[in-house]
């Protein structure tokens, strides 16, 4: 009798624990494994940046001490680096370059470092307490709707990038993309600010709205995005001028030599093609004869993906929280395949938008997240490891970027036709929803009733 009264006693507590929206205590424990691994491995990461542990490779950190630097003496004089043609950003770029100016006590690159950092501890911190609340709809912690697997895919993925993280200002922009997601989900004029800002730093983030479900919540985050972005503009363009040069800074640009389109030249290269690999517009670029129809293509193929995603928009029927993770997943995936420059840096972006979406146990983004999770460990090796064979077009170095293009490839084909799928119903499905409706028609009004709860729940669900 004893036994019996502890064990209801502790089942008490665990549904209260769970009707207030927060995991049972075991889930405590076990959440000091993500954060005991985040400590180590940026612990590790932090001492490579500021070159107390020397990682291997190309020195990732010149891109903060000279570049981003130099931008930011200018910056601070009142205009953008309009001389400078490695400035191909939004005008929202400033906020990010400036930011180190925050920690005054600090030089500037161990500023930005530390900056990196916090962000990091953002998104990870956001990503642990989400995973650790009750999923919506369903009065349970993490043993049903919510899962670690997101929290995980975040330590595992930055760790696996290395030191270039930390010394690229993606990393601020990811989380600002992360907050979007994670605090706006629910509130779509937030959501849509939080997007409109963070395409003023990168532009990418626009493409957080691609899921929104159709009538009010689009309307609110899609007319909140634009309000942001343009009162940003304003007051940057007011204070700053040549905000807009970004928009014509990248037209004469080459194809990198790390894209999807530049394996075509690293084999011609072996074939007798008489091009060169040159340092252009801050990367590494091919240029010769040929160039600029690979860099045509990759345009078309950006195009062509943007109409599918249209498409897929107009045929979709089910929009659920979920739906809005997994759709920016999608929408950053192919556009980063199909873009004529995917810089290491890049993959960041996919890393968070992954982590983001394995938060929910059922996600149908799983294998491509672990697809991008591979890919990012093959990145890390072409670079900053390996990147003298990478622009040398030896076995080694085409090698890695077959393999590493070649599983975003697979993992952008396998979440278009998962969102495809959990989203846009089949004939068959549209078959059972008209007998359904045939169904709720001629059924007693008590059934038509609850019929009518379950869609107004589905609709606060952003179903």
């Amino acid at each position: 009798m004893a036994v019996g009264d502890g064990t209801h006693t502790h089942g008490t507590e665990a549904a209260e624990a769970a009707e207030a929206g927060e995991a049972p205590a075991g889930h405590a424990i076990g959440a000091l494994a993500p954060i005991a691994v985040w400590l180590f491995t940026r612990s590790v990461l932090m001492l490579c940046v500021l070159k107390i542990l020397l990682a291997p490779g190309v020195d990732v950190t010149p891109d903060v001490s000279v570049t981003y630097q130099g931008w930011y003496d200018i910056l601070r004089t009142g205009t953008f680096p309009q001389s400078d043609v490695t400035w191909q950003y939004p005008p929202g770029a400033a906020f990010a370059i400036l930011s180190p100016a925050l920690l005054p006590f600090l030089d500037y690159a161990t500023a930005f470092f530390t900056l990196c950092l916090l962000c990091d501890a953002l998104v990870f911190g956001l990503l642990l307490r989400t995973s650790r609340r009750a999923s919506p709809g369903t009065g349970t912690g993490t043993g049903t709707g919510r899962s670690t697997r997101g929290v995980w895919m975040w330590v595992a993925g930055v760790a696996l990038l290395g030191p270039t993280v930390y010394a690229r200002y993606d990393l601020m922009v990811t989380a600002v993309a992360v907050c979007a997601l994670l605090v706006g989900v629910r509130r779509p004029q937030l959501l849509g600010a939080l997007a409109g800002f963070g395409a003023l730093l990168k532009v990418w983030p626009v493409l957080l709205l691609i899921g929104t479900p159709r009538g009010r919540v689009t309307r609110l985050s899609w007319s909140a995005a634009v309000a942001t972005a343009l009162a940003l503009l304003a007051v940057v363009s007011a204070v700053l001028p040549g905000a807009l040069d970004f928009l014509t800074a990248q037209r004469d640009r080459g194809t990198e030599v790390e894209s999807l389109g530049a394996l075509v030249f690293h084999v011609a290269r072996h074939l007798g093609w008489d091009g060169a690999v040159m340092f252009s517009y801050g990367s590494v670029e091919f240029r010769g004869p040929y160039v600029p129809l690979v860099s045509a293509l990759a345009l078309i193929l950006s195009v062509a993906a943007f109409g599918w995603l249209l498409l897929w928009r107009v045929k979709a029927r089910t929009f659920t929280a979920g739906t809005v993770c997994d759709a920016a997943f999608v929408a950053v995936l192919l556009f980063t395949v199909t873009s004529r420059v995917i810089s290491p840096q890049y993959m960041i972006w996919l890393v968070g938008l992954a982590a983001v979406c394995l938060l929910a146990r059922s996600s149908p983004m799983t294998l491509p997240s672990v697809l991008v999770l591979v890919a990012s460990a093959v990145t890390a090796l072409e670079f900053p490891l390996f990147f003298s064979h990478v622009t040398a077009s030896d076995p080694l170095g085409v090698t890695l970027l077959v393999v590493r293009n070649g599983l975003l490839v697979a993992a952008a084909l396998t979440a278009c036709g998962r969102l495809w799928r959990a989203t846009v119903p089949g004939q068959r499905s549209r078959e059972r929803e008209e007998e359904a409706a045939d169904t709720a028609d001629t059924a007693p009004s008590g059934h038509r009733g609850a019929a009518d709860g379950k869609e107004d729940a589905n609709r606060l669900l952003g179903s």
